[in-house]
């Protein structure tokens, strides 16, 4: 049938624009003109717009989802361009959110954007999650994935977990199907200071780019209810040799606190106190000194310029090391520190000022990037030194706190 006044043919409630769109995956058997209308009228929330939500919220769009929902309280900085693609450098400063819906408006203005320009909270998470019909998890750490997992629970909504750090990367989907969820398996949270992330322990980008479009291809599988999800099965990518893995994971756990058959949480609980750290993928600010063990950074200054004889311990990676350092600056790996040849090279410094001051008791200033591994290295420092007469200190707030308040040129990263 042709139409002399242009009206505009609709078929299986898919308009010709859609159509001409979307032909090369309608045509493909598991998605069918039903599939394609099913992503039409579906919605996804995707909790933080970087590394992994980024592409995650690329290639849905592409896909053809009708309703996007972005959550991210952060702005774009110069570090995140190498990965965070739907961003640019006229984006600097700007919310992540706004940003991505920006982006995202520009491949498909058909699309409905919904912006949460805030933290994911206890307070906010479950007005935010029900309004969607699949969850995907792009943030980077411990306490939003718990409230997450445990809103996901409570509101019946899958949830399509995803991380990336280095070169490795893993993807699983919980609450599908009777699968389990993330507190089958891990009913309680790691201690904060062993937990890495991509502000501490890098990430190519690549890697989480993988990740997200994975995670696009999960939420798709299960809006169109097909199987071969990772409902229970744990994908794992290692990009140093581009490697995927499967692995099974335990079933539901009967005796989950938010999944059993029993649950005790029943409404979301304080996730920064029950996690001990706080739901943000920056400085994870662990503190595990005393006040009287830290020095400042303007302290350091003072102390470089005065005549005191010190160690001035740097335990950042070789690699972070060559970026940047201060001067007279002794570069020992807190990976390295940890064994016997490390502490010999700490204790030859050591011997080198000893024999150069008149002082009886040597200071051993550490140092480190934001702060946190030179506490886990003073704490090593003085258990495995105690026979030495030191004096063992780490520096306040690392590098950041030299940058932002001893010398505004120094390099940042």
């Amino acid at each position: 049938m042709t139409s002399g006044s242009g009206d505009e043919v609709k078929t299986n409630s898919l308009n010709n624009k859609e159509i001409a769109r979307y032909s090369r995956q309608i045509i493909v058997p598991d998605i069918g003109v039903k599939g394609q209308t099913r992503l039409k009228t579906s919605s996804v929330l995707i909790i933080g717009a970087g590394g992994l939500g980024c592409p995650a919220a690329l290639y849905l769009v592409g896909a053809g989802i009708g309703h996007i929902g972005l959550v991210d309280y952060d702005v774009v900085e110069e570090n995140n361009l190498h990965r965070q693609l739907l961003h640019d450098e006229g984006s600097i400063g700007k919310p992540k959110v706004t940003s991505a819906a920006e982006a995202l408006k520009r491949l498909n203005t058909d699309l409905k954007v919904s912006e949460f320009c805030c933290a994911l909270e206890s307070s906010n998470a479950l007005g935010i999650i029900k309004r969607f019909d699949v969850v995907i998890d792009a943030s980077d750490n411990v306490a939003t994935r718990y409230l997450l997992n445990d809103a996901c629970v409570l509101s019946g909504k899958p949830l399509v977990s995803g991380s990336a750090l280095q070169m490795e990367g893993q993807l699983t989907v919980y609450n599908y199907k009777g699968g389990p969820c993330y507190r089958c398996l891990y009913p309680q949270p790691p201690p904060p200071e062993t937990v890495n992330n991509c502000s501490d322990a890098g990430v190519l980008g690549v890697v989480p780019g993988v990740i997200g479009v994975l995670q696009a291809l999960e939420a798709i599988k299960v809006l169109l209810g097909h199987n071969g999800t990772l409902g229970s099965r744990l994908l794992l990518f290692d990009g140093s040799d581009t490697q995927f893995r499967n692995v099974k994971l335990r079933s539901k756990n009967g005796d989950c606190v938010v999944c059993g058959t029993s649950p005790t949480i029943t409404e979301l609980i304080d996730y920064v106190e029950f996690c001990g750290s706080s739901p943000n993928d920056k400085d994870k600010g662990i503190k595990l000194l005393n006040d009287d063990e830290r020095i400042t950074a303007q302290e350091l200054a003072r102390k470089m310029k005065s005549d005191e004889k010190f160690v001035l311990l740097d335990v950042r990676s070789n690699g972070e090391f060559e970026i940047c350092a201060l001067p007279d600056s002794v570069n020992v790996p807190l990976s390295i520190a940890e064994k016997e040849i490390g502490l010999d090279m700490i204790k030859e410094q050591i011997v080198k000022i000893q024999h150069s001051s008149d002082h009886e008791r040597i200071s051993v200033y550490v140092l480190c990037r934001r702060g946190n591994d030179s506490q886990k290295a003073v704490r090593l420092l003085k258990s495995k030194l105690q026979d030495l007469s030191l004096n063992i200190k780490d520096v306040k707030g690392g590098l950041h706190s030299w940058t932002h308040t001893v010398d505004d040129t120094f390099p940042i990263y």
